[in-house]
């Protein structure tokens, strides 16, 4: 890791030093508490003093940063209205939350990824420090994640089942976590080599591509499970492949000098989004048939049932919902089984009803906004961007990533966003 990242330095001589502070944020979000790292400790960000007391001094330190560097707040939220508005409804919703106490420090979590997502547009090159951190998260939790699954299984696996089936989490909380981390990993170091060679630029070191292409080995490798099962994580594959399938059609069509106009873009986007919330109201009838295809169970390993189990709940409070971080508590983790919807949407709609969904649906178009213009100035960042945003709203059909900004994916896109700085929304 030491090893990758003083590799990474030379590729960013953009980037300041302080741009460490978003990215062991970002690193944080992606992997476990740090309550979990401790011997017989159970804990989540929510309960443990140490995940509090170090968020609280990150938190800090990130204004301190904007401060010293006279950060333009009024500018930065006008240019980024919707993150600004969604984040102040999930602020408002509060105000109805079951638990208020707990709504609020989930809270003050998005509060935290709006600052790191602003030290980003403050560096001096925004687009080489949203690479640097997406590059260094690869460097550190992909090669992490092996040493743990075979030298520090306690951290590294989990056993469930009345057999212990095995499950491979390396640095995340759960194998879905772990497929997220690897999935964006392979995609961006796939989009790197790609745009060196067709950029005809040669690499910044030696090994450069060699790298990447370890990266890529690793990544998939860990996808692959205990079994080597190539739909071990089958949402992180197919949000990959949908990834890889919509970058070769963007510069296929760009050597073309054809462009897809921003109105059919966002067209699909709200399809997928449409298809997304009517899988769970169909009892999910087409997924459950494309998975049989594919070899998978038709319940898509028990997600039917448990959006079985969550919609009606969901339909007593359907405009409002049940207030940010507000239906997740410990009694319904027990009486349901779970943790999280498996669905993006459904999450959204249990804690914010369809307003909700309504208020993300515009943060996600108007990303697309951005970086359809991102095309003309930058066209293989542009494909970039597209991409990741085609990828979530096709992952939060049978994952969860769309109903907070300190998700992977979420702060991805947060950040890619925010970094945009002089488009106006």
């Amino acid at each position: 890791m030491l090893f990758l990242l003083h590799f990474e330095a030379k590729q960013s001589p953009d980037v300041t030093r302080t741009l460490w502070v978003p990215t062991i944020w970002f690193l944080y979000i992606a992997s476990k508490p740090i309550g979990l790292w401790l011997p017989s400790s159970y804990a989540t960000p929510d309960s443990s003093p140490l995940d509090i007391a170090f968020l609280i001094i990150l938190m800090f330190i990130a204004l301190r940063i904007l401060i010293q560097r006279r950060f333009d707040w009024v500018n930065a939220i006008k240019l980024n209205a919707w993150p600004i508005i969604l984040i102040t409804l999930w602020l408002v919703s509060i105000v109805w939350s079951d638990i208020p106490f707990v709504s609020f420090k989930r809270w003050i979590r998005e509060f935290q990824a709006m600052l790191m997502a602003f030290i980003v547009l403050s560096e001096p090159s925004p687009h080489k420090a949203m690479e640097s951190i997406i590059r260094r998260m690869g460097f550190i939790l992909i090669p992490f994640s092996p040493v743990l699954i075979k030298y520090f299984p306690q951290y590294g696996r989990l056993y469930y089942g009345r057999f212990g089936s095995q499950q491979w989490t390396g640095v995340a909380m759960q194998k879905n976590g772990l497929g997220c981390i690897c999935f964006i990993a392979i995609f961006f170091s796939i989009w790197s080599i790609l745009k060196r060679r067709r950029e005809y630029s040669a690499p910044l070191f030696k090994y450069q591509t060699f790298v990447e292409i370890i990266i890529i080995i690793i990544s998939l490798w860990l996808m692959g499970g205990p079994n080597s099962d190539i739909f071990y994580v089958a949402t992180a594959f197919y949000a990959l492949t949908l990834g890889l399938f919509i970058h070769w059609g963007l510069h296929i069509l760009g050597k073309r000098g054809i462009y897809i106009g921003v109105r059919s873009l966002m067209i699909v986007i709200a399809v997928v989004i449409i298809i997304g919330i009517a899988t769970v109201f169909t009892s999910a009838s087409f997924m459950g048939d494309f998975a049989s295809v594919v070899g998978r169970n038709s319940t898509l390993t028990g997600r039917t049932e448990i959006w079985a189990g969550l919609l009606p709940i969901a339909m007593q409070k359907p405009i409002l919902g049940s207030g940010f971080g507000g239906f997740w508590t410990w009694q319904t983790r027990t009486v349901h089984g779970v943790s999280e919807a498996h669905n993006g949407y459904l999450e959204v709609l249990l804690d914010l009803g369809f307003s909700g969904i309504l208020f993300v649906s515009f943060f996600l178009l108007s990303s697309c906004q951005k970086a359809y213009k991102e095309l003309f100035r930058n066209f293989d960042f542009g494909v970039l961007w597209i991409s990741f945003i085609m990828m979530t709203v096709v992952y939060n059909i049978t994952a969860s990533s769309i109903n907070s900004f300190c998700n992977p994916l979420m702060a991805i896109l947060l950040f890619l966003s925010v970094s945009s700085k002089d488009f106006p929304v």
